[in-house]
Parts: structure tokens; C-alpha cells; sequence
């Protein structure tokens, strides 16, 4: 298992700046990645009608700790306070760029594998000693470097949606993500934004800022929960 720790910050600044230099930050994005003003940007929060919310912020995966608290937390009404389906929601936060960032946790297989997602992360498959080209965090395998051995199974993002979980990706982190695929892949930033919005996880949200997000949560009374 790999160690994650941050880059260097001058490093990982240039590395960002460069991002968005390729997406066209310093004028704008270019308009097919920029979240457009529709209606609906909040409707993931009408769904929100539990006894119980809480929206735990994770820009960091923290090699799937915070899918497990959510898991807990779910879990645990449940089973020790007898809720039912739909009494409890949860929320993850996907965003931020970088090797320890959540963000590669809302894309497919696909997209791990033609973007090389688990070197971004520096996360190796155990069987094939290599990075992965899988998302471990959707389908975790037994033996996975992440906390989703055995019981933890349960904490996969499908099995917690199911449970009552919804997931939110930040639409101004993919579009400085899109710009590092882009610049890693030397594709142009509009194939690859079309692309990665195409291989999201079913059920992912996007949201314009998860800034804004997490306000409006805090505004509706969901708890807050930083991981």
C-alpha cells in the first residue's frame, strides 16, 4: 500500500495552474464545461427527506475511510436505533485535484483505466502489482488497499446509495481535473470533459460548487460532518 502524502506546494500549485490554463482559467472555461445557469441544480436536496441527514465532506478519499463512516452511520441507525429505509441520508463530497484527492472516486472502470486513475492516486491493484485500472471504491475485491476488506464490503458506493446515500461532484474540480486528463492524455479539454461526464458513476450529481453545496445542505439543517 502506498503512503499518500501531499505534494509539495509549490509543486502541486504549477501542476494546478497548469490545469487551468489548459481549461481556459485566466479568461473562462470554455462554455461546454462550464455549468450552464438551468434550473435544477439543488433538486438532489428535495430528495433529502430524511429524520436524519448529515453531509460528510471528504475532499481527500483517505483510502475510503470516509465511505466507511458514512457506512456507519447508516448502519448504525439502523440497527441500533431501528430506522428504516429512507429515515436516514447521507451525502459524500467528491472534489478537489491531486494524488490524494476524492474526486477519480465518481468515474467507471473505463475512464480509470484510459486515464491511468490509479497511478494518479497512487493506488496499486493487489494482484497485479501495478496501479489500478479499476475503481476500488465502487467494487471493492477482496485484498483491496483499501478499508473494504471483508465486512467492510458494505461501504462501496453502490451498496451506500442504496442505503440512502447520495454522492455530489463539484463542477469547478472536474473542470481543473478534465484539464490535467487532458494535458496527461493530449486530448483537448472539451473531449475529455464530455467524456469523464459520460463515465461518471450512476446516480454522481453534479453540482456547480461544492461550496455552494455545502451551504445550501447546511441551510436545509444537514448536518455537517468533515472527514
Amino acid at each position: 500500500m502506498h503512503a499518500f502524502g501531499s505534494s509539495p506546494r509549490r509543486s502541486f500549485l504549477s501542476r494546478l495552474a497548469g490545469a487551468a490554463a489548459a481549461v481556459g482559467v485566466g479568461g473562462a472555461f470554455p462554455r461546454g464545461l462550464v455549468a450552464q445557469p438551468t434550473q435544477g441544480h439543488d433538486a438532489w436536496l428535495d430528495k433529502q427527506t430524511g429524520s436524519h441527514r448529515c453531509l460528510f465532506d471528504f475532499p481527500l478519499h483517505s483510502e475510503g475511510l470516509p465511505l466507511l463512516h458514512m457506512f456507519n452511520y447508516l448502519n448504525t441507525y439502523a440497527s441500533a436505533y431501528g430506522t428504516k429505509a429512507g429515515d436516514v441520508n447521507a451525502i459524500g463530497t467528491l472534489y478537489f485535484v491531486g494524488p490524494t484527492s476524492s474526486i477519480p472516486m465518481a468515474f467507471n472502470d473505463a475512464m480509470w483505466t484510459k486515464y491511468k486513475l490509479g497511478a494518479y492516486l497512487k493506488l496499486d491493484d493487489p494482484k497485479t502489482k501495478a496501479p489500478s485500472v479499476r475503481n476500488m471504491f465502487n467494487s471493492p475485491q477482496a485484498g483491496d488497499p483499501v478499508l473494504f476488506g471483508g465486512a467492510f464490503s458494505q461501504a462501496s458506493i453502490p451498496n451506500l446509495q442504496r442505503m440512502g446515500s447520495t454522492f455530489l461532484i463539484c463542477n469547478n474540480a472536474l473542470n481543473l481535473f478534465t484539464g490535467q486528463m487532458a494535458q496527461q492524455s493530449g486530448g483537448t479539454p472539451e473531449a475529455v470533459g464530455a467524456e469523464l461526464r459520460a463515465n461518471l458513476l450512476p446516480g454522481v450529481v453534479i453540482v456547480p460548487a461544492m461550496v455552494i453545496a455545502i451551504e445550501k445542505a447546511q441551510s436545509k439543517g444537514i448536518a455537517y460532518n468533515k472527514q
